[in-house]
């Protein structure tokens, strides 16, 4: 039954996307990442003021696991300090691949793509959109995730 739920939350994501959109500006930061591993593409912004990400966006196109993805995480980094944000991305990418729930850290919708844990193929789909905020905040001395990752 909750597999099911996490399903609907996914493609109510997919369908209804939240902050799907371009916008411009001198401080606005943007990336455009393309998932290694097929054929999904997106371009994440970011507006950043005082180490806290103000407004968060992306435009793309992909599978329902990428896109739903994108739409949880820019909704939920809105109005977040870039701390808390690198908290976000260690607890994702746990949760993404080994399918362990955070203990103290809300990741919200972001907590429905669980299950993709079992389909590593999807791994990747999952964690594109993290992949793009690491380009994005590479060197921020705020935002700094305990993982390895090379970008």
């Amino acid at each position: 039954m909750l597999d099911n739920l996490y399903r609907q939350v996914i493609l109510d994501h997919y369908r209804n996307k939240q902050n799907f959109e371009e916008f411009e500006g001198e401080q606005v930061r943007k990336v455009h990442y393309k998932n290694p591993t097929c054929g999904d593409v997106m371009t994440l912004f970011l507006l950043i003021e005082q180490d806290h990400v103000v407004k968060a966006a992306f435009i793309g196109e992909g599978c329902s696991i990428s896109m739903a993805s994108a739409s949880m995480m820019t909704g939920l980094i809105e109005n977040k300090s870039l701390q808390e944000i690198a908290s976000f991305r260690v607890a994702i990418e746990e949760l993404i691949r080994s399918g362990k729930l955070p203990d103290k850290i809300n990741l919200g919708d972001s907590l429905s793509l669980q299950g993709v844990h079992k389909l590593k193929a999807r791994h990747n789909c999952a964690l594109m959109t993290w992949q793009a905020l690491d380009k994005i905040l590479k060197g921020e001395k705020e935002y700094n995730p305990l993982f390895t990752q090379s970008i």
